[in-house]
């Protein structure tokens, strides 16, 4: 079995839009009920076109198929796709803020196997190599075990209240 990882392009969009649905419909039903699923499918999860123009943005791939996908950013967004920006997303100064760690998603069938914690090293690597030194994300509760696993600490909870009322509990967490 051979795993490659690279930049995320365009053309990937529809996949991981695939996987993305894949993975949190089939990982979150322990942490979220179904209405607060698709809810956030609807409007938080989903790709951020701003990370695949930074080039920021990474796909792996087991055997020609996409199993996971994950990001950082240099942008001020801690969590959501396209769907949940309505406006700019500004720059972050790397003498002062820290880098986002954003929209980790894994295939059902591949949890568990080093995936996320594969693509959380190479957005850490990058990020340094772009003067970050710490790093901030918005961790949903399934992912929350592999956070704290690679250092990450508890800010704070979040709840994400989204336009239809459900409520998505969110962790912001810090590393660095």
């Amino acid at each position: 079995m051979q795993t490659t990882t690279r930049p995320a392009k365009f053309e990937d969009i529809n996949q991981l839009n695939e996987l993305i649905a894949a993975s949190v419909r089939g990982l979150s039903t322990a942490h979220y009920t179904t209405a607060q699923i698709e809810s956030a499918m609807q409007y938080i999860f989903g790709v951020d076109t701003q990370l695949i123009s930074d080039g920021t943005y990474y796909v792996v791939e087991l055997d020609n198929m996409m199993v996971g996908c994950g990001g950082w950013s240099k942008r001020n967004t801690l969590y959501g796709g396209d769907q949940h920006k309505d406006n700019a997303d500004p720059l972050l100064d790397p003498a002062k803020d820290a880098a986002r760690i954003r929209a980790f998603f894994v295939h059902p069938d591949h949890a568990r196997q080093g995936i996320g914690r594969h693509i959380i090293n190479v957005c850490e690597d990058a990020a340094k190599l772009n003067g970050f030194k710490r790093f901030e994300l918005g961790a949903t509760l399934p992912g929350l075990p592999l956070y704290l696993a690679m250092g990450y600490h508890v800010v704070e909870p979040v709840d994400a209240i989204l336009p239809d009322g459900n409520i998505l509990e969110i962790v912001k967490m810090t590393k660095g």
